[in-house]
């Protein structure tokens, strides 16, 4: 099925870290084609005052696996890159890889909720998704998420940063 990864950095060489997670993703077992949406520069939502800017980009997988396994090879490759198991909420990071849907899906228990609660919310991702899945409708909604980023207030600004990466 096709599933939805947002990639995020704040910290080092952000673009450096974006293509290592992007490599390492479409490396997972399983993993079809790959749409990859240009990568975009955003203010930090929800952090602390002085927290440095984030690029922000999206990919879209052909998965055969479990959720629960690729978002354990998800941390896995947070880890690798360096973000520590253990952390503050919203806390600066070299990456950030979040499971956004996957096909159809709705799941909710302790472990993982998909869709990811706050994308319809998050300019954020939808502006990166709408570049390369203008017309998805995320389950759940009744709009595509061309029309939930239209919908959205124009705070935070998202700048495109790099249109190839």
């Amino acid at each position: 099925m096709r599933c939805g990864i947002a990639l995020g950095s704040n910290i080092e060489d952000r673009m450096a870290h974006l293509r290592e997670a992007r490599s390492a993703v479409e490396m997972l077992h399983g993993c079809g084609a790959v749409l990859c949406s240009p990568v975009y520069e955003t203010e930090p939502v929800d952090c602390e005052p002085g927290t440095a800017t984030y690029l922000n980009t999206v990919v879209e997988i052909e998965y055969d696996g479990q959720p629960v396994v690729l978002l354990a090879a998800l941390q896995k490759i947070e880890a690798q890159l360096g973000r520590p198991s253990k952390r503050p909420r919203n806390a600066p990071r070299t990456m950030d890889l979040d499971i956004l849907y996957m096909g159809n899906l709705t799941l909710s228990n302790e472990v993982i909720v998909i869709p990811h609660p706050r994308l319809h919310l998050r300019r954020f991702v939808l502006e990166p998704l709408a570049a390369i899945r203008p017309d998805l409708i995320l389950p759940g909604q009744e709009a595509s998420v061309s029309q939930l980023c239209a919908q959205l207030a124009p705070e935070p600004v998202v700048t495109l940063y790099a249109a190839k990466w």
